[in-house]
């Protein structure tokens, strides 16, 4: 077993200590629409965190919410408040999976294990109640990252392709060190978010050049074409921002049907801990594009 760093262990107490300590910056969230859902011992989790909107008669579509945490914090809980909003502003359910946390689970772990989970519920929608056909995915931060690699992944395997991909300020290109993404423009703390980036990445990669690859790299990815309708979210003072430009600019070249919104004045993690106006405002972009790629074809 992968001994796991004391600055992690660290790292993850005072994670849980915050998530268990956060207030919403959404106000009226549903309540009592959550549930853990066990599954069979073919699924490729045994169970599963599921919330339902309120108030839809029909069989939704599925969104699959991946959380934030560089690869090797945080856990679904930490998103609850934000699958509760999700969930009825886009009216289909919301699946919050805690994927496999590197270093005890590197990179591609949690890809693999994502991609096995839109593929099950591709197949097995109707165990939650949802139309398999309908599934999209997408994630915050190194979420969005496992999001676009996990399509990726799963179109070379050739399986049902989700219809929507969410990327929200992800960091898309694991190849350049954090440091060389620094400008003069960034304000103070992107340095020091740098290095946290920089060990985040040791930690996840095996081995640094695989940092090349499209499944750790989306942006660098060839072929771009097999990727769903996206929407891209990037926070204009974030050290991750150009990168979410370009991967929004080369999914446009592509073909992909594409939405991007840059949030001026705003910084890495603000749907999370804001400025409230602007965490608002995405989070209802997201739920309106979740509403419209997951919605029935027409009759």
């Amino acid at each position: 077993m992968t001994a796991l760093p004391e600055e992690l262990r660290a790292m993850r107490a005072d994670a849980a200590t915050q998530d268990t300590h956060s207030t919403s910056l959404l106000a009226g969230v549903p309540t009592g629409t959550a549930e853990h859902v066990a599954l069979a011992d073919d699924a490729p989790v045994r169970a599963l965190r599921v919330y339902r909107p309120s108030g839809v008669t029909t069989t939704p579509g599925v969104f699959v919410n991946l959380h934030g945490g560089g690869f090797v914090l945080g856990y679904g809980g930490g998103d609850d408040p934000y699958c509760r909003f999700l969930a009825d502003a886009a009216g289909c359910v919301v699946v919050n999976l805690d994927y496999p946390l590197a270093p005890e689970h590197p990179y591609p772990a949690a890809v693999h294990h994502v991609t096995d989970v839109l593929a099950w519920l591709a197949t097995h929608g109707t165990v939650l109640g949802v139309d398999g056909r309908r599934v999209a995915v997408g994630g915050h931060s190194a979420g969005g990252n496992l999001a676009a690699a996990a399509c990726l992944l799963g179109a070379r395997r050739g399986g049902p392709r989700p219809v929507g991909l969410v990327v929200d300020y992800a960091p898309l290109d694991l190849a350049r060190p954090p440091a060389e993404k620094l400008t003069a423009e960034h304000r103070a703390g992107a340095a020091e978010l740098a290095e946290v980036g920089a060990r985040f990445n040791a930690w996840y990669l095996p081995d640094a050049a695989r940092g090349a690859e499209d499944l750790a790299s989306p942006l660098l990815a060839e072929d771009l074409t097999v990727l769903p309708p996206t929407l891209v979210v990037t926070a204009a003072l974030d050290l991750l921002a150009a990168e979410g430009d370009a991967f929004a600019e080369r999914l446009r070249a592509a073909g992909v049907a594409t939405t991007h919104a840059t949030f001026p004045g705003v910084d890495h993690g603000f749907t999370h801990a804001g400025p409230v106006r602007e965490a608002v405002a995405a989070w209802h972009l997201m739920g309106g594009f979740l509403a419209g790629v997951l919605a029935p074809e027409p009759s």
